[in-house]
């Protein structure tokens, strides 16, 4: 008599409290209602009280709601049998679609728009700038004719004020150290490109409406090492923006995808460029028309704010942050996974003397080759980087990086030689025009030597640390230009030793020869050269990580009556 009174006393107190809590405005409480059962209700037979709580989301409450209370688990005990198990329903009009300011799915929607639209605008600054920057071989097409033609410059002059024009670039780590160091007005690329967008727009346009400025050699050179110095910081800016936002978005591919911009640039700038010579012939008109082009960069860029990109915002400068930023150059340096591969890309360049200028004059003065079809030559050149670029981004990424650049390397060698072929006349007895070869062939080398740079380029912009992404990306900018530099001096060098002049190229097939030869050299060395990609070798552990994961039952040993599994990890059959 007692245990059942006790019974039906625990039953009523059970449906008064689920009651009240019912009632109650705090749907919180839902969630302590399973504790409560179990202490009222233990008998040592417990009732499993599942009680869906409800989510903490307002638009769940409506005007019926279903609340599933507890079931009997075991059956043998009917002392409580599907008493509770009901739907109560109970309207209640004032939270339906309740008006909250903190609404997560909005507040998600939102930024994942501004992240789109961030990228839509990274893209398109991204692409254009470095279109502009391919571009760069129209005005300079036209500025290599100038000097050629109308100031008649010797080739080794020629030469000379190509790559003395290419100084400013070498002071790229320090334009980079103050990218990463330095905000102006709480930015850090922007402004950067800006400034030198700007300073290219000074010096092109100078040349174009000022007459001194291209016709006093000491001018011109001036106005180049100002254009120079505006392509350099733009440059780093951008290499810097690429790498940083490519890093924190998880894109890779950013770094392919501006190589497409700059070879679609340098297409339509070579097609332009030697049209425009073939009918115009007055390179001023290319100077004013790529100034006009930069224009449109700087309006672009001004437009772009760096806080749609998701980069990081500072306003605060001091001297220590410039010295940390140096500090921390100088430990990513010193990484054997950075410095070893950028001392063999440097000396694969450094090695080979560039004659350049004398294979420009002899084409121009000795061939009777017309401008533009030096430039259609260079045309072809950018479309097969454009291709080479897009089969590296497809197929290429995932050969290993050894085995690509020292196949790469070998085409560079190989490519010398067709210069010798144009200038032996070898084409002619193949029944081939001086302008068929040099259209499809003069400009392979070039194709080749800077497309051996991407995949270094996207070596570096993977294992860049953050907040040394400009610093570092310029580092390497540098080095590369410095190399290029030493190359073109060296092949000036080499050209007065061996005597080709203007007047005389007969010593022109033995300077090829010799530069075939030491475009092999790096070969010796390519093991400085990392076997993988870092990235490639990490998706391929990535995938190899889910595998890892599971355990193989290679066999079953037995010992007496006991069998144990032996488990093994599949990398170390792979590996």
């Amino acid at each position: 008599m007692d245990q059942k009174f006790s019974t039906f006393v625990k039953k009523l107190l059970f449906l008064l409290i689920l009651i009240s809590i019912l009632h109650s405005s705090k749907p919180a409480n839902l969630v302590t209602l399973k504790t409560m059962i179990c202490a009222l209700i233990s008998n040592g037979k417990p009732i499993c009280s599942r009680i869906k709580a409800p989510r903490k989301d307002p638009s769940c409450y409506h005007s019926s709601s279903k609340i599933v209370s507890c079931q009997q688990q075991n059956p043998k005990n009917n002392t409580i049998k599907n008493s509770v198990c009901k739907y109560w329903r109970r309207p209640k009009p004032h939270l339906i679609n309740p008006p909250h300011k903190n609404n997560k799915n909005g507040v998600f929607e939102e930024k994942n728009g501004s992240l789109q639209k961030g990228c839509q605008e990274m893209l398109v600054l991204c692409g254009f700038g470095y279109w502009i920057n391919g571009f760069r071989c129209f005005p300079w097409l036209g500025l290599n004719f100038h000097m050629a033609s109308n100031l008649g410059l010797q080739p080794s002059v020629l030469q000379m004020v190509q790559n003395s024009g290419n100084l400013p670039m070498v002071a790229k780590p320090l334009y980079g150290i103050l990218s990463d160091a330095l905000y102006i007005g709480g930015a850090h690329r922007m402004p950067y490109i800006l400034v030198g967008v700007f300073l290219q727009i000074l010096s092109w346009g100078s040349l174009a409406l000022i007459p001194v400025a291209s016709e006093a050699l000491p001018i011109l050179l001036a106005s180049v090492l100002l254009s120079n110095l505006g392509a350099s910081i733009a440059e780093v800016a951008k290499d810097a923006l690429v790498a940083e936002y490519g890093q924190k978005n998880k894109m890779p591919g950013l770094q392919s995808y501006a190589f497409m911009a700059l070879a679609a640039g340098g297409i339509l700038g070579n097609l332009l460029g030697g049209f425009f010579l073939l009918r115009a012939q007055q390179p001023k008109s290319m100077f004013l028309s790529f100034a006009a082009l930069l224009t449109l960069q700087l309006g672009i860029t001004f437009a772009i704010r760096e806080e749609c990109l998701g980069l990081p915002q500072m306003s605060n400068y001091s001297f220590a942050s410039f010295r940390k930023q140096y500090s921390d150059l100088l430990v990513a340096t010193r990484e054997q996974s950075i410095y070893r591969p950028l001392l063999w890309v440097v000396a694969s360049i450094m090695t080979v003397p560039i004659l350049s200028g004398s294979i420009f004059c002899y084409q121009m003065q000795c061939l009777n080759l017309d401008p533009s079809v030096i430039g259609m030559s260079k045309v072809t050149g950018q479309l097969m980087l454009l291709a080479m670029t897009l089969m590296y981004n497809r197929i290429w990424r995932n050969v290993p990086m050894r085995k690509l650049i020292g196949v790469v390397q070998i085409l560079y060698a190989s490519s010398l030689l067709l210069d010798l072929i144009l200038v032996k006349q070898v084409n002619i007895m193949w029944g081939i025009p001086n302008e068929a070869f040099a259209l499809c062939f003069s400009g392979v080398a070039d194709t080749l030597a800077q497309f051996k740079l991407l995949p270094f380029h996207v070596l570096f912009a993977s294992l860049a640390p953050p907040g040394c992404e400009g610093s570092l990306m310029s580092f390497v900018a540098s080095a590369l230009c410095l190399s290029s530099i030493a190359s073109g001096f060296l092949g000036v060098g080499f050209a007065s030793a061996i005597g080709i002049t203007s007047g005389d190229h007969s010593m022109l097939p033995a300077g090829i020869i010799i530069q075939f030869l030491a475009a092999l050299l790096p070969l010796l060395w390519i093991n400085q050269v990392p076997l993988t990609h870092p990235s490639a070798e990490k998706e391929r552990m990535k995938g190899m990580s889910r595998r890892t994961r599971r355990y193989r039952r290679v066999g079953r040993v037995g010992i007496g009556s006991i069998y144990s599994y032996r488990r093994e990890r599949e990398p170390d059959f792979q590996r």
